[in-house]
Formats: structure tokens, sequence, C-alpha cells
């Protein structure tokens, strides 16, 4: 049996920036399975999102790495996510919202400095009632954001910090040190 491959340098680097952050504590990481059949190395996390022992937003963030480069990423390493939550059927049905959302992941990746081009996603609102059998609370609404964009180093801390900013958007948590009043869910909360 030969010997395992070492990963290309880059990628180990990438993939130690994604597992050296430490988010806020309403948010949890777990590394989970990366798709195999997207680029020669994967890397992947899992997040949830708490609020009062509930979980309110759920993410993944895929790291590709093609020593090769890739001419769509414009370099060799590109993330994708995908991140949904469950929102008040108000905001949900407020067609300003996709722009909001894209916001949220632009505005985090600025504020973190993580770096990248290349990026592009889409964000879909959706409202769902439930009849007969699957009968229950009234109607819902759900934002799933789903985008992709590539770094321009392979120090991935920022990113993942941004990822779990644009998570906490989307939940509808308040900014770190802020309180929410009680009775009163932030604004994108269910």
């Amino acid at each position: 049996m030969a010997p395992p491959i070492a990963p290309p340098e880059t990628f180990a680097r990438a993939v130690a920036g994604l597992r050296s952050a430490t988010p806020r504590p309403e948010i949890v990481l777990e590394e989970v399975g990366a798709p195999k059949r997207l680029a020669p190395y994967a890397f992947a996390l899992a997040a949830g999102v708490l609020r009062d022992e509930d979980e309110v937003a759920t993410g993944r963030l895929i790291l590709l790495h093609d020593p090769a480069g890739h001419e769509a990423w414009q370099g060799t390493l590109r993330l994708v996510t995908y991140v949904t939550a469950e929102l008040e059927v108000d905001l949900a049905a407020d067609p300003l919202l996709p722009g909001v959302g894209w916001t949220w992941l632009t505005d985090a990746l600025d504020a973190q400095d993580a770096a990248h081009r290349a990026i592009g996603g889409t964000i879909t609102q959706t409202m769902s009632t439930r009849f007969g059998e699957l009968a229950g609370p009234p109607a819902v609404g759900d934002i799933e954001i789903r985008a992709s964009w590539t770094p321009v180093d392979d120090d991935l801390t920022p990113h993942v910090l941004a990822w779990c900013a644009l998570l906490a958007s989307t939940a509808g948590l308040p900014p770190p040190g802020v309180t929410a009043l009680p009775g009163r869910r932030p604004a994108g909360a269910a």
C-alpha cells in the first residue's frame, strides 16, 4: 500500500486558517465530508446558529483547491457557501430581501478584510404554507444564500470569520455586545 500523499502546502494552509477561527458562542462549527468531484482537494465546515437553544440558521462552507487553477475561479482556491434561515413572513416577502442578503455577505467580507475576487451567487426567498396532514404553524418564510468567491491568498481565517458574520446576520442575531430587547426578535428572526 502506498503512503498517503500529503496535500499541497497552499491547501494545508487554507484548511488551517478555516480551522483556526473561533466564532461567537451562538455559532457551532463542525468539520463535515466535502464533495469529492468538484476539485482535487476539498474541505468543508457545517454550522448551526442557536438562539435560545433553537437552531435558527444553518450553513455550509466548502473549500475547493485545484493546483492547476481554474479559469472561472481566477485562482487555485474557491470558497462555496450555502446558508439558510427561517424568517418572519413579512420579511421573507420583502422584495428588498435579496439585495439585503447579498449585502450581508459582501459587507462581512469587507469588514474582515477578506480580500477576494470572482464573487457570485444567488439569494432565494420562499414562502411555505402547510396543508392537510402537514398542517401546522402559519405560513413561514425562508432565505437561502448561495455564493462562491476566490480568496486572493491562502490565509482563510478572515473568510471564515466573514462567513460566521453572514450566518449571524441571516439568523437575525444582534451584533456582538448588543443584547436584544426581551420579547422582541431581531430582524431576520423567525
